[in-house]
């Protein structure tokens, strides 16, 4: 997640560099040529005016379709965080016993669930922090599965149902934390849909495509209005925002692939982690994530 803080100049230009490089040397190869032969060009400087005006239209369109995208994953995040400390907030006061051993297990495979499910949704290997809280035989079986995520909370829902058996809980406070855990894997298959439906490539391709030709007829009908050394920095500049919001836009539009763009997963897995510890007075806490980036992850 990008932060409050100055974008390094060198990020920003790395994000359409490769198509600026094609733009300059297209622009320029077109302007030595134009000159070179002595070629004169009667393109009307009203066509790319127009391409220009609905090429804008059609990304910001794009841009919003991203960040609806981003923003939803970050809402889905932000329900992981209030259902985990729910969850646990019920198991203290139902219980009445902060220290019982179920209800501590509880804590630490939510913890590993936060952690694991940040992992998979970015195709990483499985957590390091969800494997030293489970205990090795029930993680040999559970890193054995497709869904990492899900098998936590399997063995999340057996303790509560042991609660239950033991008396520990009535039957009222059980549903009442069922429906909490409902609520926590619902986020998880939302944020499963986002990760797993794909932002329509063909729209891309032919935006990418139209930006190219928009100034493909805008090098065309500049050409002989104004002064050659002036005329390739010119179309260079004009392409820079129109590519740079293209990428933006590709970057808002997979918030769960390890980029500077992602939701916060880690920093928020972390706040998950600290703020379940202190509830239950568990040990190893760990320290707030402070990026001395631009960016958190």
């Amino acid at each position: 997640m990008i932060l409050e803080k100055r974008i390094p100049l060198r990020y920003l230009f790395n994000l359409a560099k490769v198509d600026l490089l094609i733009v300059l040397l297209v622009s320029s190869a077109m302007t030595f040529v134009t000159n070179y032969f002595n070629i004169e060009y009667d393109f009307p400087i009203s066509i790319p005016a127009f391409l220009g005006t609905a090429i804008t239209l059609v990304l910001s369109f794009k841009l919003n379709q991203s960040y609806d995208r981003w923003w939803e994953a970050r809402k889905i995040w932000g329900a992981i965080v209030n259902d985990s400390r729910s969850l646990i907030v019920q198991l203290i006061e139902f219980t009445d016993e902060p220290e019982n051993k179920l209800v501590r297990e509880i804590g630490q495979l939510q913890i590993a669930w936060c952690y694991s499910l940040a992992n998979a949704l970015r195709k990483l290997p499985p957590a390091q922090q969800a494997e030293d809280l489970i205990p090795d035989s029930e993680w040999s079986k559970i890193v054995k599965q497709d869904n990492i995520p899900l098998g936590i909370h399997v063995a999340i829902a057996k303790r509560v149902n042991q609660l239950r058996a033991e008396d520990k809980l009535n039957a009222y406070q059980q549903v009442q934390i069922d429906e909490t855990l409902v609520r926590l894997t619902a986020s998880m298959g939302m944020a499963e849909r986002i990760k797993n439906t794909v932002f329509p490539k063909k729209y891309r391709l032919f935006l990418h495509f139209f930006i190219y030709i928009f100034i493909g007829t805008l090098d065309i009908a500049i050409t002989g209005l104004i002064h050659t050394i002036f005329e390739v920095p010119l179309v260079v500049i004009i392409a820079l925002p129109f590519f740079m919001l293209e990428k933006t836009a590709l970057g808002l539009q997979d918030p769960f692939e390890n980029r500077p763009n992602d939701t916060a997963m880690s920093t928020i897995s972390t706040a998950i982690d600290r703020n379940i510890r202190q509830l239950l007075d568990l040990p190893g806490q760990p320290d707030p994530l402070e990026s001395d980036s631009f960016y958190a992850m």
